[in-house]
């Protein structure tokens, strides 16, 4: 049978959430949990990869297991073995071929940033002390919503047979004491997100017009586009999947 598990983490700990040599990451201590509970070995497929240090909100990834599972049972025992920064919300029965990664349809994230230095965002968010024009980089955040090749914010050297992604959503919003940047799309390219924002933020910071967005995108070149702001600010905050997946 094929489960879906529904979970959120703070990434600062993790080499991000996929297996890898010599390094702690998420998917790791997922597995290891569920195997010692479960007592068999146990491998889970992720929604898609997030990097060093970028947390979740909501992440998605699936299992099989060969019998029925008390669901509410399980999340109550993963929750007590799981470390502090990993939480599961979450277990749904699926259809037999239900797909954390290929089957989703949407995925958002929100980027993080502070105005004013404070020790209680230092590993949440990034700060920015720089003045920022927030009609600017909206204006510009619109402007990507007319592009699909994506190439420009891309990390070097990535495995993927097409740039093309169907972003649906792009804005930024003051929240409290926050600046929050909220991007949708059907997909995303490595370090995609974190691009994008560096290149907003050197827009709000008057280095560039809006309209520069086109060209920066249409050159398909990595070094016309902004830098790579930090992890700590990134947050994988929802995964979307067709509700005919759902078995319950």
């Amino acid at each position: 049978m094929r489960y879906f598990i529904q979970f959120s983490y703070f990434g600062k700990a993790y080499h991000g959430w996929q297996n890898q040599p010599n390094a702690i990451t998420v998917q790791e201590v997922l597995e290891g949990a569920l195997s010692t509970l479960l007592r068999q070995k146990m491998e889970v497929v992720g929604a898609g990869r997030t990097d060093t240090g970028v947390h979740a909100k909501q992440m998605f990834a699936h299992f099989d297991f060969d019998a029925e599972l008390d669901k509410d049972e399980l999340v109550f025992r993963l929750n007590s073995f799981l470390p502090e920064d990993i939480a599961v919300q979450h277990i749904f029965k699926m259809v037999p071929d239900a797909h954390a990664r290929f089957h989703a349809v949407e995925r958002s994230y929100e980027y993080w940033v502070v105005r004013e230095k404070s020790p209680f965002y230092s590993d949440f968010a990034h700060y920015v002390h720089q003045l920022l024009n927030l009609e600017a980089m909206n204006q510009a955040a619109s402007l990507l919503l007319e592009h699909t090749d994506f190439e420009c914010f891309s990390k070097s050297n990535t495995d993927v047979n097409t740039y093309n992604c169907d972003v649906r959503k792009a804005i930024w919003e003051v929240r409290d004491d926050k600046w929050v940047f909220t991007i949708s799309a059907d997909r995303f390219l490595r370090n995609m997100v974190r691009a994008v924002v560096g290149t907003l933020l050197d827009i709000g910071m008057g280095k560039m017009e809006p309209e520069d967005i086109h060209t920066i995108i249409e050159s398909k070149d990595r070094g016309k586009a902004g830098v790579s702001v930090p992890a700590k600010g990134l947050y994988l905050t929802q995964v979307i999947y067709p509700k005919e997946l759902f078995d319950e």
